[in-house]
Formats: C-alpha cells, structure tokens, sequence
C-alpha cells in the first residue's frame, strides 16, 4: 500500500483528476511555507484542500532562507516586541512537537571587540538575557535551548576559530533553532497535509484567482484546469500582490555567500556581525551541514528580479565580505566564495509603512487581507511564523465557510501546534533509529526507509561524488516520496547541492540516472 504522504507524479496525476470533478473547501495558491501551511491547517481540520504551486515545492523564497528557526534577537534591538514574542513562541513548538527532528540547536557567539565602544558589547550582552526571558516565557525548556554564556576570548576562538580574538575583550553565547533544510521542512508540512487528504499540485500555473474559483493551466501540458472552491486563499507571497490588487508587496533581497568550512577552520558555532550604522542589523555567519558556511544576508528592496532565483548582484558579495572581514584574523576573498544564492521576502509594506533604513526596518509582521468578493490573501511573516500566518488565514477561511448552509458546523479548531509532520519524533526515538546519523538529522523516523533504499543497488548506496555524503538513496526518495520530477529539483531542492556549482556539476549525470531509475519504477 502507497504511503498516503507521498508526493509524485502518480499522486499527481490522481489528485488532478478529483479536484477537476469536485469542489473543495479551501483552495490554496503558492507552495512555498505559507501556502504548504494553510493547506496542512486546513486539512487538518477537516476541510477539503487543494494546493497550486506553479513549479516545483519550495522554489520560491522558502527554499532560500537562512535556515533558522530563531525567536527574534534583531526584533528586539528594534523594539518589535510583538513579532520577537510570536516568534520565540512558534520556535518553541517548532522544536518541541512539530518538527524537533528538523530544527536543532545552534550557537552563536556575538564578539565585543576593543575597538567598539564598550556600551555596545554591554547592550549585547543585556539583548541575550532578555533573549533567553523569552525563551523561558515562551515555555521552551533550556533542555532544548541553552541560557546563555559570558565567553572569554579564548573560548571564543574555540567556538569560532576564524574570528581575531586577540581584539575581542569577550563574546556572548546565546542558542537559537537552525534547520537542517528550509525546503525539506516545506516538503515534510506539504506532505503531512496530504496524509490527511489535500491534493497537493506542482506544475499548476494559476492565471486567475478569484473568491470561489482558481483558473489554472497545467503547465506540463498545457491544459486548463478550473479549480472550483468553497473560499480561496492567496499565499504566492511576492507575486501575491498580482492577484490582490488593493495589496502592496516590497520585494526585499536576501542574499547569502557559500564558503567551505575549513576555511573558516571548522566552526561550531555561527558568529554575528554588527552592521556599522545600522542599529540592531547584523550579518551572520553560519556552519551548515556537509561541510559549509552560509555568510548572510543582504536585506535590500528588488523590485525587478525573479522571485524563483533572484540574480545576486557583486555589490552583495562585496558587502557581506566586507562586513564580515571586520572580524577575521584573515580575511575572506573573492575566490573563496563557492557559491551564493538570494530569496525575496515578500514584505507586506501596505500595511507597516516603509522605515528610516528602507526594507531592513519594515516590519515582519505578517498580513491576512479578508475582503468579501476576492480571495483571502495572507503575506509578510517570516519562515518561523509561518504556523501562526497559516492559522489566521484558515481562521479567516473557516468565518466564511461557517457563513454558508450548514459548511461550518464540523470545522474543526485550529490543532497544528501539536500536530507532528512526517518523520517527526522525540530525541530518544530519533537515537534509536537503525539509519546513520546524518539521515536521521534530515529524514527523521523516515531515515529507516531511506537507508534501505541505500541497500538495494550499488548507485543508491554510494555517495554521489568523491567529497559529498548525499547517496542515490536520497535522490530515489526525493523522486517517490517528495515531488521531484527533473534534475532541478534533486539538485537544488531535495539536495542543496545547487549552492555550489561546482558540486552540482559532479552529481547531475549520476542524478540523471537516479531520474531514469525512478521513471522505471
């Protein structure tokens, strides 16, 4: 029996024929993480759902974050207490019950520098003790994020080896949640909403999106497809404006730079730099899995650029190295950078305003827009709060529903707070798994299976290139259970082998025989 969470064309191609016969309850525009939540929230309960997403899972601004899952440090240094608050709080139930096989720990040491006036290392010093009191008032045990720590310098050098500590009078250690993968934590809610019966559709163009009704054409053939629903929400994020035209949307470009580890000497922690002028903006510094440093990120309005793979323009480059280089014994270079990627955050500046420091001071706050006549739209936010943006779209969605004959009487109240996705469990299950380790951090519980896999032919064994631990395992899984259908997409989204060409270009023959192995069941 076909595991009911899986996505792929077979499911695909079922869901296409049931949503051309059948009115839904809520159809959804946008795959990104705002758009996969409604549909998991509405799912969940108990709605009939349909999701559109033009091209692949992820592939717009969700998949190119900076992957945290953070409570909101820079929000207080703003005094956005309200956005820092429902962050710490979505954090908490992100790590605790929703996805804790996902979202991990991460350190962080903030350096104070002798030549910094002394009133700013003292400022970052209190930021983290009102930090952790909103971790501790969210209801976040330190078992899962530590209190923070007064480090001296050499301790810092143990934690970050790059930075010049010989300039440093100390540093603070605070903890903050990192994903192992934003875009896997869109495939896993995705997926957790059609194990309970949403129809979730890659390749569907929306062309017209109105109140009761989503005009479609699948982009694969060609053909139209009417998407007829009880109520319909907007989640397409910086294109969200085109079909909201009361809405004003501020594309704002984040861009991170790709550096290999060692060249930072192996961190274990992620680092923060102050931006000079700009009180409360930092550039971070942060270890990933597989042996990288993400340095990021860039917060600039781009109006003009593609929201699938915005272009990231030298002076980005230039800027992150030069902030960063602040604070290195020895200094990055261009060509130590491997790669580089950006996303636009779909800024919702109607309703905030613009700020004195342009899109880095609108607010994260997110906006659901309820007029009678259009499609409920949801915009702004940010990757943690995405459960709550979804919540209040579907508590919209569920007020219209329960206007109508009888619709609303069984609409279920809002459950995604505890409600598990796919592969999630508690620290001592995930220990106990019979998969290694690195699978287990990125499949959680699903790690057995895609272990297995890895036992059946020598090309899903092996790791795809010589310097790369990512197996053909993962590619087959990628493509059976996650919605991948081209190179693209095992590449730059089931993999994020994508951030550094060089390494994307070593793995696309053996993914184009993963691809083969799959289409031949």
């Amino acid at each position: 029996m076909a595991n009911p969470t899986w996505l792929n064309d077979d499911t695909r191609a079922r869901s296409l024929d049931r949503v051309a016969g059948h009115t839904v309850d809520v159809a959804v525009v946008g795959g990104g993480i705002t758009g996969a939540g409604v549909a998991l929230d509405a799912a969940s309960r108990g709605l009939s759902v349909a999701l559109v997403e033009s091209g692949d899972l992820a592939s717009g601004t969700s998949g190119y974050s900076s992957k945290l899952v953070h409570g909101g440090l820079r929000y207080l240094a703003k005094m956005d207490f309200a956005v820092a608050w429902e962050s710490a709080v979505e954090r908490r139930w992100l790590m605790e019950r929703i996805a804790p096989h996902l979202v991990h720990p991460l350190a962080f040491v903030i350096p104070d520098a002798r030549s910094a006036p002394a009133w700013e290392g003292l400022a970052a010093g209190f930021g983290t003790v009102l930090y952790d009191g909103l971790r501790r008032a969210s209801g976040l045990r330190s078992s899962v994020l530590p209190r923070p720590q007064l480090l001296t310098p050499a301790a810092v050098a143990a934690l970050a080896p790059a930075l010049d500590v010989a300039g440093l009078r100390r540093g603070y250690l605070y903890w903050d949640g990192q994903l192992v993968d934003d875009a896997r934590l869109v495939f896993a809610v995705a997926r957790t909403a059609a194990g309970l019966g949403a129809h979730i559709l890659r390749d569907v163009r929306a062309v017209a999106v109105g109140a009761d009704r989503v005009d479609a054409v699948d982009v694969r053939t060609g053909a139209p497809l009417a998407v007829r629903a009880r109520t319909v929400v907007n989640a397409t994020g910086v294109w969200a404006a085109g079909f909201d035209p009361a809405l004003t949307v501020t594309p704002s470009r984040g861009t991170h730079l790709v550096v290999r580890a060692e060249r930072l000497g192996l961190p274990h922690a992620a680092h923060t730099v102050a931006v000079p002028g700009h009180f409360g903006r930092y550039v971070f510094v942060l270890p990933q899995p597989g042996g990288l440093v993400y340095i990021g990120l860039t917060d600039e309005e781009d109006r003009t650029a593609d929201g699938h793979r915005p272009p990231v323009p030298e002076h980005d480059v230039e800027f992150l190295l030069g902030i960063v280089n602040a604070t290195l014994a020895v200094a990055l270079v261009r060509d130590d950078v491997v790669g580089a990627f950006a996303g636009l955050r779909p800024l919702a500046e109607a309703a905030h305003g613009d700020g004195f420091d342009g899109t880095a001071d609108i607010s994260r706050r997110h906006l659901v827009t309820d007029v009678p006549g259009a499609p409920i739209t949801v915009v702004g936010g940010k990757l943690t709060t995405y459960r709550r943006m979804a919540q209040d779209a579907v508590d919209a969605a569920a007020a219209r529903l329960g206007a109508g004959a009888g619709v609303g009487a069984g609409i279920r109240p809002c459950r995604t707070r505890t409600l598990p996705l796919v592969g999630a469990a508690g620290p001592a299950q995930l220990k106990s798994l019979a998969a290694p380790p690195r699978l287990v951090a990125k499949y959680g519980t699903e790690a057995v299976h895609v272990h297995r896999l890895g036992q059946e032919e020598r090309i899903l064994r092996e790791p795809l290139f010589d310097g790369t631990d990512i197996t053909g395992a993962e590619l087959l899984f990628g493509v059976r259970a996650e919605g991948a259908c081209t190179v693209a997409d095992l590449l730059e989204r089931r993999t994020r082998l994508s951030f550094v060409p060089e390494d994307a270009q070593k793995a696309r023959e053996r993914a184009g025989e993963i691809l083969a192995m799959a289409a031949g069941k």
